[in-house]
């Protein structure tokens, strides 16, 4: 009896080491194995996102009825001077399409009794204006900040 209890023990000890060792190989196997690899924004991307963010407060403050305090921030004269993910796409399509923007912006800015969904929405378009053009892929993320 004694006997089979330690015979069964190393059966039970040699299964569970067998078990052990399959799924130490199936981690090894080039099938279940994944890189990761961080994806670091460009500047451009950065400055994109923190322009998104800072349109949201405002079509937020513009829906609820609220003033919108201060001016245009000033990071978004960076347009000119970031960093983009393809230098290459830094043309003069960008460059026309961007000082359209700023141009916009300023607009909205400059008379904060008129700062109306119209002029907030001009905005929208003019970032929508150049996405159709270049990066394509933000554009429904974009639309959701017009206001209808």
């Amino acid at each position: 009896m004694i006997r089979l209890g330690l015979v069964l023990s190393f059966l039970l000890l040699g299964v569970s080491c067998k078990k052990e060792q399959r799924v130490e190989e199936q981690v090894k196997t080039p099938q279940t194995e994944t890189t990761f690899q961080l994806y670091e924004m460009s500047e451009m991307a950065a400055l994109m996102e923190q322009m998104y963010v800072d349109n949201q407060r405002i079509r937020e403050r513009i829906v609820k009825g609220l003033a919108i305090e201060g001016e245009m921030p000033s990071i978004h004269q960076r347009l000119f001077t970031a960093v983009m993910t393809d230098p290459s796409d830094k043309d003069l399509f960008f460059e026309t399409q961007a000082k359209a923007f700023i141009r916009v912006e300023e607009e909205f800015y400059a008379d904060p009794k008129e700062q109306t969904k119209d002029k907030f929405n001009a905005i929208v378009e003019a970032c929508l204006n150049c996405h159709q053009k270049k990066c394509g892929g933000p554009i429904p993320r974009i639309k959701k900040l017009l206001i209808p």
